[in-house]
């Protein structure tokens, strides 16, 4: 089957042009055509009938001169009278013929000619030269009798009859051919109007057509985008009628879809398989449970499971043996490195074989048997520690996404197994306690019965011997509730433990997951919003800078909860230094001057006397607070003003009898809704705002007041609060002047909360110029004509990163994962002047390629940039320990891009 021919939008467009083109050509020919033939008719008239007219004059002219010659000469007998006579004879005749010729076409004014001729030629025949000759004679009598009889009078009267008749003739036909001119003239116009209105009409009907399909494309488009962002419905699709770019989006987009559907029926799966791994109470059911699961949903058909006890990897659970021969699949118990299993966990790595020998493991059924071709064996890790190990027999080997499912599946697997495992070692421990306790009551009562033998002897040691037995009884309670406890209590901090630790991975996974789509649409929808081609509405310009200001929200709140998330872990760091704080009014103004203004509501910024010239804290994180606050008052403010008030205030020690704190106040203000007074602590809650009605105005997360509070806390200081529902609200920032030891920092913060959410930096400033990056005639011949190496397995991230680099003149060359770029690398395919390499990528990651790069091929001075999707503080160090040369996280901004490659093409930083 033939493969369909791709009709691009600028082939539809270059042949509208082109039918455009031709049908005005031909337009044009048509009217030359008919253009010619009315230039034609017009010389016609211009010459041929003027040459009529002339010529006719010219003979009654020539007639007229023979006769008034012959006359004169006659009445005076000078020859001088004879000149214009002798000269008319001459050329009349010529004259005759010339117009003979020009109306050969007109038969009957040829014969009126004839006839024309017929009488002067008579004329002078019997009037003319007789007359001049009996002149001549000197005859006056005969003369005078000539004369008197004028034989010629008659011939010249009938010329000139002859004469006017012809020439009224030729002067009806001219006006004949004048009137037929001016009615094709005006044909010519009808022609010329009709002509035009067709190819506006083609052109227009073509237009609708093509701006058509392209519009009902992008809509469906972004409907589907927004169905995405808002959860609508994921099952419909696009239908692409065209085979071009916008066919092209429209199939992109349905393959986005595909993804979406699948990555969330996997996640469904998961969610199913993690409940169902809530239930079993034992590490037999438990494994049994996973294993059949894992049948179900990766296809295969045998497994084993050993579980790590006692150093040694013992068989618990296995899938399709043969009846009651569980255990006979696999051997019994392994020690760690024996076999693949063992290997595997030590190793803590998936090992796998395909391609088995014949029968090294047979899958039956009721109808036969079958050998396994692949062989996958995966380690269960739990915090860093191996605690089992699976081994899967499978037909075909497992695909790369069966894989992923399978690495998912074994982390959750991992923490049931372990808290399984946990209840069963407190269940064993209680059991025991139980045994002890009997045998303690044994004793106990062989203890009674020999006290009541000694009854006998004394009643005084019989009252302490009961006394001592109740109070060995109260302690043997007490130490057993005391056990109870503390065993309740390190299980319970080891499950925080564990789910801090999911949490955080869970965080950064996510914030992968989510920069690295996220970097691709930035991208292309900055590149769309700028429309250098100018090929784009004003309005689709505008989706596209709705879609880039929404993945900027976005990557603001995925920055807002990592924030969040390393403030609750304690992994936040705390930069001291000196802060001069008059910078900080020009600082916040170049923030929110702008915001002021288009809001029309004043902003001052106050500075009140005795300020000290610096304080030492963190410069960022007050920035960030600052910010916050005076994002949160311009948010809810709509007429009036905001102020930020600087102050040093005196602050009594929250300890009775302490020494009062020196603190600097940061007073925000603002003349906007308020708060309510119930409302007033809730807002400082995570996630929190004053009501509903609040968030679906205004918007935000309710995140930026619990960011602030943290942070403040950090920073040593507090943040206080206080409103008037309808009249406006005061947060205060208290920082001290000097933070104090850690040791006793906790006890001197005076925390109230945070503000309620944050706007971001790009909308408190006035709206970002969506211009082009300004570069100087150097830093263009600096980039211009490099070659760059993208490698990146998302072709998503390749198709933007590529498109915005070549508008300023660089060739893009790329690959899909680490192979293929060392291979490239290795056989001069490619010789690129610096290399962006995507850090999380298939079979061979960023960091051991960027290693390989270094050691191997030993290209020391490459530029390398690590692309990354984890904005954590340890995956810069990791990247430039690898050999990287410099870090940017994901999504990309590619003005930053632009701005680092410049930096590392630079002769000075290559010779360094």
């Amino acid at each position: 089957m033939s493969k369909k021919r791709r009709f691009t939008i600028r082939s539809k467009i270059l042949l509208g042009y082109l039918v455009v083109v031709l049908l005005f050509g031909t337009a044009l020919l048509v009217l030359s055509a008919q253009i010619n033939e009315l230039q034609k008719e017009n010389d016609f008239i211009s010459h041929h009938d003027l040459e009529v007219h002339n010529l006719t004059n010219a003979i009654e002219k020539d007639v007229l001169d023979m006769e008034t010659g012959q006359r004169g000469f006659m009445l005076t007998g000078k020859d001088s009278y004879l000149e214009p006579y002798n000269q008319a004879l001459s050329e009349w005749n010529s004259n005759y013929d010339q117009l003979y010729g020009l109306i050969s076409d007109n038969p009957s004014q040829q014969q009126r000619l004839q006839t024309i001729k017929t009488h002067i030629l008579r004329w002078i025949e019997v009037a003319a030269e007789p007359s001049i000759a009996l002149k001549n004679q000197g005859d006056q009598e005969q003369v005078v009798t000539f004369f008197q009889s004028d034989p010629g009078k008659n011939e010249i009267d009938l010329l000139r009859s002859q004469l006017t008749g012809f020439r009224n003739t030729e002067i009806a036909l001219t006006e004949a051919r004048v009137t037929s001119l001016a009615e094709r003239s005006s044909t010519l116009l009808t022609i010329m109007y009709t002509l035009w209105a067709a190819i506006a009409a083609f052109s227009i009907g073509a237009a609708i057509m093509v701006s058509g399909n392209i519009v009902k494309t992008l809509r469906d488009v972004r409907q589907t985008i927004r169905d995405i962002s808002q959860g609508g419905n994921l099952a419909e699709r696009i239908h692409v009628r065209t085979e071009d770019e916008v066919g092209d989006l429209g199939r992109e987009t349905n393959n986005l879809l595909d993804k979406v559907q699948e990555q969330n029926r996997v996640k469904d799966q998961l969610t199913s398989i993690a409940t169902l791994l809530q239930n079993p109470t034992n590490l037999e059911g438990l494994s049994r449970l996973f294993l059949n699961e894992l049948a179900i949903l990766l296809e295969v058909p045998y497994s084993v499971l050993y579980y790590w006890k006692d150093n040694r990897l013992l068989r618990v659970a296995a899938y399709a043996a043969d009846g009651d021969k569980e255990h006979s699949i696999g051997k019994v118990s392994l020690a760690p490195g024996e076999g693949l299993v063992g290997q595997s966990a030590v190793e803590k790595r998936i090992l796998r074989m395909n391609d088995l020998p014949q029968n090294y493991i047979r899958i039956s059924s009721g109808l036969g048997h079958a050998s396994a071709t692949s062989l996958t064996v995966v380690p269960v890790i739990f915090e860093g520690r191996t605690i089992a190990v699976i081994e899967l027999a499978s037909l075909k080997p497992l695909l790369e996404n069966e894989l992923e499912q399978l690495h998912e599946l074994v982390e959750i697997f991992s923490v049931s197994l372990h808290s399984t495992a946990t209840r069963m070692e407190l269940q064993q421990l209680y059991d025991e306690s139980q045994v002890l306790n009997e045998e303690l009551q044994a004793q106990s009562e062989k203890l009674q019965l020999q006290t009541e033998e000694m009854l006998s002897q004394t009643e005084e040691l019989q009252m302490q011997t009961e006394e001592l037995h109740m109070l060995n009884e109260r302690l043997e309670l007490q130490k057993h509730a005391a056990e109870t406890s503390a065993s309740e209590l390190a299980s319970v901090a080891d499950q925080l433990r564990t789910s801090s630790g999911y949490k955080s991975e869970f965080l950064a996974n996510m914030s992968h997951e989510l920069r690295t789509p996220l970097n691709s649409m930035l991208i292309l929808s900055e590149i769309l919003a700028e429309n250098k081609h100018e090929n784009l509405s004003s309005e689709e310009q505008k989706y596209a800078s709705v879609i880039h200001t929404s993945g900027k929200d976005l990557l603001n709140l995925i920055n807002d909860i990592l924030d969040l998330s390393k403030v609750e872990a304690g992994e936040m760091d705390i930069d001291l230094g000196e802060v001069y704080l008059g910078v900080l009014p020009e600082t916040m103004n170049q923030y929110f001057l702008k915001t002021a203004e288009q809001k029309g509501i004043d902003f001052r910024i106050q500075m009140q006397s005795h300020l000290p010239e610096t304080i030492v804290t963190d410069e960022m994180r007050l920035h960030q607070i600052l910010r916050n606050l005076l994002s949160n008052a311009f948010k809810f403010t709509d007429e009036g003003e905001v102020a930020l008030t600087i102050s040093r205030m005196n602050l009594a020690s929250p300890e009775a009898g302490g020494p009062d704190t020196d603190v600097i106040a940061f007073s925000v203000s603002d003349t906007g809704i308020g708060i309510a007074d119930d409302k007033l602590l809730q807002i400082f809650d995570a996630f929190k705002q004053a009501d509903g009605a609040t968030a679906r105005k205004y918007g935000g997360t309710g995140l930026g007041l619990s960011i602030s509070q943290s942070l403040a806390t950090l920073l040593g200081g507090s943040i206080s609060a206080t409103s008037r529902e309808g009249q406006g609200s005061v947060f205060t920032l208290f920082l001290p002047l000097r933070p104090e030891e850690p040791e006793t920092k906790n006890n001197s913060r005076l925390f109230l909360n945070e503000v309620a959410t944050t706007i971001p930096i790009g909308d408190s400033l006035s709206n970002p110029s969506k211009d082009e990056i300004l570069l100087t005639p150097l830093e263009e011949s600096l980039l211009r004509g490099r070659q760059v190496f993208v490698v990146d397995d998302d072709i998503r991230n390749v198709y933007a990163l590529a498109n915005a680099l070549e508008q300023y003149g660089m060739h893009i060359i790329t690959a899909q994962n680490g192979y293929e770029c060392l291979e490239m690398l290795e056989r001069g395919e490619a010789n690129p002047d610096i290399i962006l390499m995507d850090i999380m990528m298939p079979e061979l990651d960023g960091y051991d390629t960027t290693r390989q790069i270094r050691e191997r091929l030993k290209l020391t001075q490459l530029p390398i940039i690590a692309l990354t999707a984890k904005a954590m503080k340890e995956d810069r160090d990791k990247c430039i320990a690898a050999g990287a040369s410099d870090y940017i996280s994901k999504p990309l901004n590619i003005k930053e891009v632009i701005s680092r490659m410049k930096l590392w093409l630079s002769p000075e930083t290559l010779e360094i």
